[in-house]
């Protein structure tokens, strides 16, 4: 076998979404198995839709992903004089047509042919002009587009394919496709074939949902003397709802989920896993991933996306990260909602609350650990109320005769003068100098408090009662 070359082709229309994140994951993870290339092309032929924000962000996301292509990314456009010669190619040997039905022409045909329990596929009106009859509308200005002449009575095309055992198509069920738009413009079939015939592609992963594309450009390219790229056509990724997943119904984006703070390893481990479900679960890394996964025995079968399962394992890495990594991302999360620690508090913090948080936000639920002031809420403050302000008052002056910080020590003598013990003693402290119900070890918050933060979140409780 020749040495593998994969892309993922990109419209930069808009930005990357999870459906583009899969196929670029499987070109990528495909070709590096494979120890070949993978190729980053922005198809931008659109030029009305394409734009540089969307080129920088697409790069970006697919960096933070860990996906690095190899050489320059490569761009449709600068093979626009091919697309041109390939389609000239294709009409002089009758291989494309110009069709100048109307819409409205193309409507009432489907129609009829449905009524009579046809395909609504193309009748081939204009296939049968002669070639006076097409150069006259064509000098006369007349609207047109351009087809190729796949549709045929008898034949057959063959596209490649390692998944499927190649997938064999009769020319009779087959359309005559439209290549280029009345306007002038390329359809997607002719430019992404041609270009990755001009950038020796030789595989091409995409969804099931291009099989009939794919026959379609195994015609063309076969047609102009290419051989055609093999195909591994995979599963559709729906969504939660069963419904295609892609950027028009509802697909999160790459950059929504960087923003919410989601780490790049758990959109890997969710998204590599789907279609492979004998990954061990201690693969925790992009090359443990790609040493476990065979995609050439990818499921052909649709796979379901699940946000709970990619931040399911975003807690996962969240937990196992220690508490230097954890540091730096708390200081970002606070800063964003105005509120700023040092690296010195920022590592203590992260000593604290690590395992403890599922989402980094979550860190703003901790906030009374940084200011005394903090609103509690209704709920907590009547277990407050109900411990009542005896029970905190001794809570302070034990605080005061132990120092606070031995939780146990202090703990011991607060029972011992209260008479309170189990919930009716931990969960009230717990509450008064963090604000939460449920949270970390007390015996690390009352050291990163110190005497002073425990007296102060004291009496400022006793304040509270006193109201």
């Amino acid at each position: 076998m020749s040495k593998v070359v994969t892309r993922f082709a990109p419209s930069p229309t808009g930005l990357m979404h999870l459906g583009n994140v899969r196929t670029a994951m499987l070109n990528w993870m495909f070709a590096r198995k494979m120890g070949g290339k993978f190729l980053l092309r922005f198809e931008d032929t659109d030029q009305s839709r394409s734009e540089q924000q969307y080129i920088d962000a697409l790069k970006e996301d697919m960096l933070w992903l860990g996906l690095q292509w190899d050489d320059e990314p490569l761009f449709q456009s600068a093979h626009a004089e091919q697309h041109r010669e390939a389609l000239d190619k294709l009409a002089e040997t009758n291989l494309a047509y110009p069709c100048f039905c109307s819409e409205s022409q193309l409507n009432l045909d489907r129609k009829l042919a449905t009524s009579r329990g046809l395909p609504p596929r193309y009748n081939g009106r204009c296939r049968e002009l002669s070639n006076d009859e097409r150069q006259a509308k064509l000098d006369a200005g007349e609207t047109h587009t351009w087809r190729l002449a796949v549709h045929a009575d008898s034949g057959e095309v063959t596209v490649p394919d390692l998944l499927r055992d190649n997938v064999v198509f009769l020319r009779k069920d087959l359309d005559d496709p439209v290549v280029v738009r009345s306007d002038g413009t390329f359809t997607f079939l002719l430019p992404n074939a041609i270009d990755d015939a001009v950038d020796g592609i030789t595989h091409v992963l995409r969804g099931d949902d291009h099989l009939t594309n794919s026959a379609y450009q195994v015609w063309m390219l076969e047609s102009l003397g290419y051989t055609a790229p093999v195909c591994l056509h995979h599963g559709l990724l729906l969504g939660e709802d069963g419904a295609k997943l892609s950027k028009r119904t509802g697909s999160h984006s790459v950059a929504d989920l960087r923003a919410e703070g989601l780490f790049p390893e758990a959109l890997q481990q969710a998204m590599v896993r789907l279609g492979h479900p004998n990954i061990p679960e201690d693969a925790l890394s992009i090359e443990a991933l790609l040493e476990h996964t065979d995609i050439e025995h990818l499921s052909t079968s649709s796979v379901r996306w699940s946000n709970e399962a990619m931040w399911r394992w975003h807690t996962k890495f969240l937990y196992a990260k220690p508490a230097s990594e954890l540091a730096p991302l708390l200081r970002q999360s606070l800063a964003q909602h105005d509120i700023d620690i040092d690296e010195t508090q920022a590592l203590a913090l992260a000593e604290i609350l690590g395992g403890n948080l599922n989402r980094m936000e979550d860190v703003l639920n901790f906030k009374r650990l940084l200011d005394a002031s903090e609103t509690i809420s209704d709920e907590n403050v009547q277990v407050l109320k109900e411990a009542g302000a005896v029970f905190f008052n001794h809570a302070l002056s034990t605080a005061k005769a132990t120092g606070g910080t031995d939780w146990k020590a202090w703990t011991n003598a607060l029972k011992e003068i209260s008479g309170a013990k189990g919930k009716g003693l931990f969960m009230p402290l717990r509450i008064a100098l963090t604000g939460q119900a449920h949270g970390p070890e007390m015996s690390k918050v009352v050291v990163f408090l110190g005497a002073d933060g425990i007296q102060t979140r004291l009496n400022q409780v006793l304040g509270l009662l006193d109201d």
